[in-house]
């Protein structure tokens, strides 16, 4: 699924269960660093993994390079630099 990138969407960390909502003008990985200190970030452009997430429950719009078809079909994985989603996703956080 593509959604447009003026979109917001909302992601819930499963430890917590806070909802945070990403803007469609800003990044889900910015987001989470300022709601978690300490989020893996290397490249900012969906090409190297280094943030990747499991995805508990929602759909990933995927938008890297990193991620094989297999893996984008399986919906579990999530790269917050460039990908969005549409609604809300539950990470693994």
């Amino acid at each position: 699924m593509r959604v447009s990138t003026d979109e917001a969407f909302e992601i819930e960390l499963r430890s917590s269960g806070e909802v945070l909502t990403v803007p469609g003008d800003r990044t889900a990985l910015s987001v989470l660093f300022e709601a978690r200190a300490g989020l893996d970030s290397n490249c900012l452009r969906g090409e190297c993994g280094a943030c990747v997430q499991t995805v508990l429950a929602g759909t990933p719009d995927h938008r890297d390079t990193v991620l094989s078809p297999r893996a984008r079909a399986a919906g579990k994985r999530f790269i917050p630099c460039v990908s969005r989603a549409a609604g809300r996703l539950v990470l693994d956080l």
